[in-house]
């Protein structure tokens, strides 16, 4: 599993002209899924992601975790993120699970994504055409993938 992590001041998720999910401040969280992922990854990043010590203490410096700042999460489903590039110019997604293992590792990875913040996440609909704004906060982005932790 592969996600990118941006600390937003809000974010939104819009199918077909209507707002599916926004949240305010905390984390946009786009999420790849790959043929080979499994709920052990997605375990590891659920814990990882809620523990993240990437907002601002009284004294400005990186130090509280989405916990500790009663904070939101959106989470956006983005096969493109398992694109490989390299060969040619055109991305190949080869790598990107596909529905029938994807959609339940996405579901699942939501769940206990909820279950560790304690309230439930926002999210996109699993392959559909969707418009994200966001605010990014800082800015601060961070990639991880559980086949190269980091």
């Amino acid at each position: 599993m592969r996600v990118v992590i941006q600390r937003v001041s809000h974010a939104s998720v819009t199918i077909d002209g209507a707002c599916k999910s926004s949240i305010k401040e905390g984390f946009l969280i786009l999420l790849g899924i790959e043929e080979a992922d499994a709920r052990e990854d997605a375990d590891w990043l659920c814990k990882k992601i809620a523990n993240l010590r990437v907002f601002d203490d009284e004294n400005g410096v990186m130090n509280k975790s989405i916990l500790d700042t009663n904070g939101e999460i959106l989470v956006v489903s983005q096969f493109t993120l398992m694109a490989s590039t390299k060969k040619g110019n055109r991305p190949s997604y080869i790598r990107a699970a596909r529905h029938e293992t994807a959609v339940p590792l996405y579901d699942y990875f939501c769940n206990e994504l909820s279950i560790a913040l304690g309230k439930q996440v926002g999210t996109g609909t699993f392959g559909a055409d969707m418009k994200v704004e966001l605010l990014n906060n800082g800015p601060v982005t961070i990639c991880m993938d559980t086949k190269n932790k980091e």
